[in-house]
């Protein structure tokens, strides 16, 4: 899924529907980051960021903290989170 297969859903008047995108969204962007993060670590990456790797982890450590707390939310109010 990419993030423009989300759109539909962010502008949905369910809030379920808004929640799956919200989800997905930020699940896509933390796999990005994760994997700039590696790539950055390996020396692959094609460009250099100005932040340092530990300000971009701990970026990433909170997005991954958030996305556990929609998967819990989901959860307790029966929000399918598979892929759409």
């Amino acid at each position: 899924m990419e993030l423009k297969d989300t759109v539909k859903l962010m502008l949905s008047a369910d809030f379920k529907e808004r929640f799956q995108a919200e989800y997905h969204q930020d699940k896509k962007r933390a796999e990005g980051l994760e994997k700039m993060l590696k790539a950055l670590k390996a020396g692959t990456l094609p460009f250099k960021p100005k932040c340092s790797y530990e300000l971009l982890h701990e970026q990433l450590i909170y997005m991954k903290a958030k996305l556990k707390v929609l998967e819990e939310r989901a959860r307790i109010e029966q929000i399918d989170l598979s892929e759409l």
